[in-house]
């Protein structure tokens, strides 16, 4: 209609007064030519914004996959592999990261939370300092000797996993086991009342509210921190170290003795606090982030 010539000036109407008389905003006009030229070329619609860096998508996409393939870990989301990407030069967005991993299924696999309904445990129970508050819990593992059952101690502040053990029976004094570690590794020494001023979290298994484990630990001077019932998020800390030990080893190996995952699990322990990023530490390991601190 714009293009139609009026009778009594001979000349086009225009665009402009054509809109007007129908009330029609041009840009309306102009987006709809635009959405037509685009339809015609065969172009997919994108999202506004900047569409990319110095690198192109084809380009970003290879040194994701290389960001994959040489990381010790498996399952790692997409927020470390743009840590990885950013520490070996590479600068994009986590956005852009997120975009290409999801079109190329390179994102892991995950489950959709349920709500829950009103919680005892509020706030943190992430410390300031290391050895402020511990946390042990218990999982187990299938061998070549049966199922054994494997506890460990972590630190709620640096993450460090500070004892690890395995044993055919999961008994309370196999429990105390890694305490012990801990014990001696960050205090260097093994006696009365030399670990005070370090706080315990633990759950209501029978091997932490034993006597035994109560006595070795009032004997050590730690305090018992016990989390609440049918919370596991007062002991989350331990509960996301579970996570980090199934998904990383447990699941994706196989150990023909009780031996040889003990064994496993000291270089598990080794490799993850040296090597394993944590997210709230600005991607540094646990070990970097105790040293960052000693600092």
């Amino acid at each position: 209609m714009s293009q139609a010539t009026s009778p009594s000036a001979s000349k086009p109407y225009g665009l402009e007064r054509v809109c007007r008389v129908w009330r029609i905003a041009r840009s309306t006009v102009y987006d709809r030519r635009l959405q037509v030229a685009r339809h015609e070329a065969g172009e997919v619609p994108r999202k506004r914004g900047p569409k990319r860096g110095v690198l192109s998508d084809a380009e970003l996409l290879e040194q994701i996959q290389a960001a994959i393939d040489s990381s010790p870990w498996v399952g790692e989301g997409y927020r470390k592999v743009h840590a990885r990407l950013r520490f070996s030069g590479v600068r994009t967005s986590q956005r852009r990261t997120l975009r290409l991993m999801r079109e190329n299924g390179l994102l892991a696999p995950s489950r959709v939370g349920q709500a829950h309904g009103p919680k005892a445990h509020d706030g943190t129970i992430v410390t300031e300092k290391p050895d402020d508050m511990w946390g042990t819990d218990a999982t187990s593992a299938l061998t070549g000797e049966g199922n054994a059952t494997i506890f460990f101690v972590v630190d709620h502040c640096t993450a460090e996993c500070l004892g690890i053990h395995a044993a055919r029976r999961g008994t309370r004094f196999e429990a105390l086991e890694p305490l012990r570690q801990a014990v001696r590794e960050t205090r260097g020494d093994f006696a009365e009342d030399i670990a005070t001023g370090t706080k315990l979290r633990h759950d209501h298994g029978s091997q932490f509210i034993s006597h035994a484990y109560q006595d070795e630990i009032r004997f050590l001077g730690i305090e018992s921190s016990p989390s609440f019932v049918r919370e596991p998020e007062g002991n989350g800390c331990a509960e996301r170290f579970v996570r980090t030990l199934k998904e990383q080893l447990l699941w994706i190996q196989r150990f023909d003795t009780v031996e040889e995952l003990l064994e496993a699990l000291h270089e598990f322990k080794r490799q993850y606090n040296e090597t394993w990023m944590i997210q709230r530490h600005g991607h540094q390991s646990p070990r970097a982030r105790r040293r960052a601190l000693a600092a």
